[in-house]
């Protein structure tokens, strides 16, 4: 028990928490973008299943870290690259990720050109409650297991990982709210948001065929581009009032 809470594991604890949040705001934007479709009262709902779904994932996929393993392992071989079940997961997350980002902006687009065409009624909300969160669990797999991999590699304990695990959901689920309030009332950080998830798409697809793109660059072009809208938006507002 001593060890378990030593100055080293409590350092690797803090660490891949703060790595765990970074990790999952894609996939908080992610939630936040499809639980709007739902009706408001739902919304809540969606985004806890959505994030109790990754949790439950992240603990299972450590509790199996010899799969984990396995999934580095070559299944078959094109065009002299060896791919590995994790590549075909990355590939498969990757297309669904650009494909769904990009209905979605259709959808906004043509939300707001035909907004009396727009369908609110019982029937489809329920329908479309079930078909996201079955979205949600498919997405929540491939972000799982990025974030899996990486506390195997910064993390010697399987209990030090499945505390950080949890301690970062929880801080997510706190701010899912926010975030996705804001996200609904702005709707071109919903566009900027839907272009950072087709980002993120290409880049797990790049991964997938065995290129690599450092994560810190994608942060920072999203960060980079976030402060730019929000400049935009508090200029627009300013010209509003004038």
């Amino acid at each position: 028990m001593e060890a378990l809470f030593s100055i080293e594991n409590l350092t690797a604890l803090i660490t891949l928490t703060a790595m765990e949040i970074v990790l999952g705001i894609d996939n908080i934007i992610f939630i936040a973008i499809l639980v709007s479709r739902v009706e408001r009262p739902l919304q809540q709902k969606a985004r806890t299943i959505g994030l109790m779904l990754a949790l439950v994932f992240r603990i299972a996929l450590l509790m199996s870290l010899n799969w984990i393993m396995g999934l580095t392992n070559t299944l078959f071989s094109l065009s002299d690259h060896a791919f590995t079940g994790r590549d075909l997961i990355l590939l498969g997350g990757g297309l669904f990720l650009v494909g769904k980002s990009t209905l979605e902006i259709h959808h906004k687009i043509e939300e707001a050109a035909h907004p009396e065409s727009h369908d609110d009624s019982s029937k489809k909300k329920k329908s479309k409650f079930n078909a996201i969160v079955l979205q949600i669990m498919m997405i929540d797999i491939v972000f799982s297991l990025d974030s899996v991999i990486t506390a195997v590699g910064m993390a010697q304990s399987v209990a030090i990982m499945i505390s950080a695990v949890i301690v970062s959901m929880l801080i997510m689920l706190k701010l899912s709210g926010p975030i996705s309030d804001f996200v609904d009332r702005n709707p071109t950080i919903k566009i900027l948001a839907l272009a950072f998830l087709i980002l993120i798409g290409v880049m797990l697809m790049v991964e997938g065929m065995g290129g690599h793109v450092s994560k810190g660059y994608i942060y920072f072009a999203m960060a980079f581009s976030l402060v730019v809208e929000l400049l935009n938006m508090n200029y627009r507002k300013k010209a509003g009032r004038s």
